[in-house]
Parts: structure tokens; sequence; C-alpha cells
């Protein structure tokens, strides 16, 4: 396949699916066994496109950003407790992550694995929407610790691919009451650390295939998916919000089964 076709689709691939309860991991991982492309040509290309969603997170969300910083700086209590609970909820998948990289770059190369977790998730949003009871319409901010500690440790079942980290945290968020729309804030909030840390991470590990350009693609082609992420991004946020806001998450379980299904039976019978 053309390289700028490639780049073109993995960008749009990153930028529908990191933020919502799909996996944009597990959609890359599918990704490189459909189009047939070698995946560690590509595999710095796909951590810096990352960086493009999360710019997509900061642009929409900048006026909150910008104004939870003025309030730290000025040490008013809404502002500590925003920059709290980001940070108490990156801390569990930051540690677990470090300790377990190389058991995690191990599931990374098992689109199997992504298969039955995209049916496991499906299944169980499907569950706790049907037993969440959201209580009231409170902010991150406004979240008690013991809800910001859940929502970190469900964040770290993001750590196996297929799982979404979007969905981990959302679905964990909800199952302990929060409403829809804080849930799916704070997990875009969370993102920002998240995949910063993670994507410096894979950079400084490949930082002598980054200087010297082998096994990875041009950097035209990765302007071209970093651009094409944060502008798709930028959409899904905003249309995913008021969605989910009115409609529930049910779709994307779906989503999840149909599609799990269809990758196991395809990947069994190669």
């Amino acid at each position: 396949m053309n390289e700028t076709l490639t780049a073109i689709l993995l960008g749009i691939v990153e930028g529908v699916t990191e933020f919502i309860p799909v996996s944009s991991t597990g959609h890359l991982i599918l990704a490189t066994e459909l189009f047939g492309y070698d995946a560690a040509q590509w595999a710095l290309f796909n951590v810096v496109i990352q960086l493009g969603a999360i710019l997509a997170v900061v642009y929409q969300y900048w006026g909150t950003f910008w104004q939870a910083l003025l309030d730290l700086l000025g040490w008013k209590p809404r502002g500590v407790r925003f920059a709290r609970n980001i940070l108490v909820a990156f801390l569990p998948s930051a540690v677990l992550g470090l300790a377990l990289k190389d058991y995690i770059d191990i599931l990374l190369g098992s689109p199997e694995v992504v298969g039955w977790a995209l049916i496991a998730g499906g299944v169980a949003i499907l569950a706790i929407e049907k037993v969440a009871k959201p209580d009231g319409e409170d902010g991150v901010a406004d979240l008690p610790l013991k809800q910001v500690v859940g929502v970190g440790l469900a964040q770290c079942l993001s750590m196996i691919p297929g799982v979404s980290r979007s969905g981990a945290t959302i679905m964990g968020a909800l199952a302990m009451g929060v409403n829809r729309k804080t849930a799916a804030e704070f997990s875009f909030f969370l993102a920002v650390p998240t995949m910063l840390g993670a994507t410096t991470l894979e950079l400084a590990t490949k930082s002598d295939e980054l200087t010297s350009g082998s096994g990875s693609v041009g950097w035209g082609e990765v302007a071209i998916g970093f651009a094409v992420s944060f502008v798709v991004a930028l959409i899904v946020i905003r249309a995913f919000v008021a969605y989910v806001s009115r409609h529930g998450f049910a779709p994307f379980a779906w989503y999840r089964i149909v599609a799990g299904a269809a990758a196991v039976v395809w990947l069994a019978s190669r």
C-alpha cells in the first residue's frame, strides 16, 4: 500500500478510536494484520501520531486547562483539586506501566488478545451501563479521592491491548457513580499525562532508531498522520461527549463485541 495512504488511514484510525471506548491500540494492531504493512517499520509513526490526539484534547479544553493552571498557581482550592485528581489517577498506570513494560510489549504483538479483549470489554460496558447509577453533575475537580483512585486503578486494565484506556477509565468512573459527561471529560484530561508519559518512554527506548531513521517511515508521513489524527480526534471529542450525555455507551459495546468476534474468527481462519 502507498505510504501516504497508509499514513492517512492510520491517522484516521488513531483519531477516531483514541477517545471512544473501543481501543485505539487494538485497532492499530488489527490494522497491521488487515492492511498487511510492516508493523516494525510503522512503530514510531504510531507512537508519534498519538501526540496529535493529545493536542486535540488540549485545544478543545484549553480554557479548562488554563483556568486550572491559574487556580493552581494561585493555590485556589478548585485548581489544586483538579491537579490532584489528575495526578492521583495517573500514578497507578505510570508505576505499573514501567514495571511491566516488557510484558506489555509481548501482548502488543498478539492480535488474538485484542479480539478477545474487545469482546470482553463490550460485555463489561453493557453490564456497567445496566447497573451504574450516576450521581449529580459534578466536574472533575469535585470528584472525591475514592472515585479518583478507582479510575486510576481501572486505567491499569488498558495495558492489555484491546481493553481501551478511555473505556476502562470511563466505565470505572460510571461504576462509581460519576455522571457520563464528567466520566468522559475525566478520561480526556487523564489521557494527556498518560499518553505523554507513554509516548516519551517509547521514544526514549527507540532514540537510536529515531535519530538514525532506520526502520521508520519518513517524516512527511509522520506529519500527515499527526495532522489527520489531530483533526479527526477533535471532531470525535466534540461529538462523543454530546452523544453519550444523551444516549449512553451501549452502541460502542455492541460494536466492540461484533468487531472482536469478527477479528477472532478471521484470525483463526488464516
